[in-house]
């Protein structure tokens, strides 16, 4: 009941019921930062139209969730209303990235009709970066993200924000990044150098393919600068 009559506040006041929080943030060395912008340069290219991005992995701990932080941001630095929506919703980290502030309704809240578009939206301290927390852990993630209020969610995002970055589960322990990936303008597979097989990743491109997702691209994560003579001799000099 308690969360309805906020729903039903925040329509009638506006912003002013708008979540806030405090990014917490990590420093990255001036070679990641080159990377992500270099990444942000390559999703702009992929299409005068798109807006709206997913970002999965194969596996756990490949860096996915990284990887959507720091290319949303890369958007945000680059004067582009950025909006990171965490849709991991069996196993989220994104509260993890929150130094200060409250956050009390996620996508989990919108799906299932607790919340309206605005309860849920999170604007952060960093200029043109807001966020969709992930919210309560569902019993039906894979079913309330492919109903029609996820669908209604991606048309809204598109009017109000220049980029969209959805941080999805990984694609070898669900099926919801293909799930997601219908409503997609494109995706992107995030790859650890050091774990994935090229057995395991076309099996993800494969699933993903059946679902109709374009797939823009990959990241190769956790690579060892050290081991390249060009970075090594560019960056470590």
């Amino acid at each position: 009941m308690e969360i309805m009559v906020k729903a039903r506040v925040s329509e009638e006041r506006g912003c002013e019921w708008m979540q806030k929080f405090e990014l917490r943030l990590d420093d990255i060395d001036f070679q990641s930062q080159e990377s992500f912008k270099t990444l942000r340069f390559n999703v702009e290219f992929s299409g005068e139209k798109n807006q709206v991005f997913y970002i999965t992995s194969t596996y756990p701990n490949e860096g996915k969730s990284t990887v959507s932080l720091e290319l949303a941001l890369a958007f945000s630095d680059n004067g582009k209303k950025a909006l990171l929506i965490d849709a991991d919703l069996r196993k989220s980290v994104s509260r993890q990235l929150i130094r200060t502030g409250s956050i009390e309704m996620g996508l989990s809240d919108y799906l299932v009709g607790r919340a309206q578009f605005d309860d849920v939206i999170a604007q952060s301290n960093i200029e043109n970066f807001s966020m969709i927390f992930s919210g309560p852990v569902p019993p039906n993630p894979s079913e309330i993200l492919d109903g029609e209020r996820f669908k209604h969610l991606i048309e809204t995002v598109k009017e109000k924000f220049d980029i969209v970055i959805i941080d999805t589960p990984p694609m070898g322990s669900v099926i919801d990044a293909a799930v997601i990936a219908k409503n997609c303008d494109g995706g992107i597979i995030v790859i650890n150098s050091g774990q994935a097989s090229y057995r395991q990743i076309r099996k993800t491109k494969e699933q993903l393919e059946r679902a109709d997702s374009k797939i823009i691209g990959c990241v190769l994560n956790k690579v060892d600068a050290s081991n390249n003579d060009y970075y090594y001799g560019y960056y470590h000099k």
